[in-house]
């Protein structure tokens, strides 16, 4: 009977050990609960999981400079559709402000880049000038936390374009200077350029312009090493507004401080018109075929 009972005992107690190693051995719920909540977490480490993107012009806004060939808003709403599909397979919640040739007021644009939490704000924009050798990529930006953005898309693009690199450089525009969060506005070359132009009209490099969006919002490094934009400055003619003076990234532009160009042209304005009415003045005199007299000198003039 007392050998019964012990190996019964026996029996038991293996039991309850083996049933403490099977415990420990297999994860509680609450501790899968934890490991499921960390995998599913893993994307909220991006600085934002929220990208904006912003196709420029649409509808009867066709951008770009009167009489050109190629429509700005047809090229900017294909680049941002392929970088929509990209950044959605990168695991990023992607919102458009148009994704179908319609007109986005400014206002509007900017309203829904500042209803959404986390977000950052791509404005995706090609070049035009009446100049047609005029060539190359430019970046801008606004917030001084749109800088890191700002370089990392600028310098992915300039590798995967054959053109100039025009540099990234500090604006005021409407888009950038109202937006809540990050905001970087890209021109994508010039559609008034031959070459430029006719890359455009080619899906292989459009979608090649997406890409490296795509690597610049990733943070990822440009796979092809382009010279710095540092000996570039643009025109007199443009005023650009200074970038912070804690960065020293080689693409950014530092464009020299002009006056201002309200100042200017009133100024301008007032020299053309006294400028005019002294051609009206000695118009009229020369048909009527009198001299104008000379004024006469004070008596006490020294010679």
């Amino acid at each position: 009977m007392r050998q019964r009972f012990s190996h019964r005992s026996f029996v038991i107690g293996w039991l309850s050990i083996a049933g403490l190693a099977c415990a420990l051995a297999s994860p509680s719920p609450s501790s899968a609960a934890q490991s499921k909540s960390r995998e599913t977490s893993a994307p909220s480490s991006r600085p934002s999981t929220v990208v904006v993107i912003d196709a420029g012009h649409g509808g009867f806004d066709r951008g770009g400079i009167p009489r050109q060939r190629i429509a700005e808003k047809t090229m900017t709403l294909d680049v941002a559709l392929r970088l929509r599909k990209k950044l959605l397979e990168a695991g990023y919640r992607v919102v458009m402000t148009r994704d179908s040739d319609v007109f986005v007021p400014l206002w509007g644009r900017v309203a829904i880049a500042n209803s959404n939490d986390n977000a950052i704000f791509i404005c995706i924009h090609f070049n035009s000038a009446t100049r047609a050798e005029a060539n190359g990529i430019e970046t801008y930006y606004y917030r001084r936390d749109a800088m890191t953005l700002a370089d990392n898309i600028h310098r992915n693009v300039i590798a995967g374009a054959p053109s100039e690199n025009r540099g990234i450089r500090r604006r005021g525009y409407y888009v950038l200077r109202k937006t809540t969060s990050p905001a970087v506005l890209v021109e994508c070359g010039f559609l008034t350029n031959p070459t430029e132009g006719q890359l455009a009209l080619t899906t292989a490099y459009r979608d090649k312009l997406a890409e490296e969006i795509t690597r610049g919002i990733l943070g990822k490094p440009a796979l092809v090493a382009r010279a710095p934009a540092s000996r570039y400055y643009p025109p007199a003619t443009e005023v650009e507004a200074q970038p912070f003076d804690s960065y020293v990234g080689t693409d950014f532009i530092k464009a020299p401080p002009e006056h201002s160009t309200a100042r200017h042209r009133k100024r301008s304005r007032g020299a053309r018109s006294k400028r005019s009415s002294h051609q009206r003045t000695a118009q009229r005199t020369k048909s009527s075929g009198h001299t104008p007299a000379k004024k006469s000198m004070p008596e006490n003039a020294e010679d």
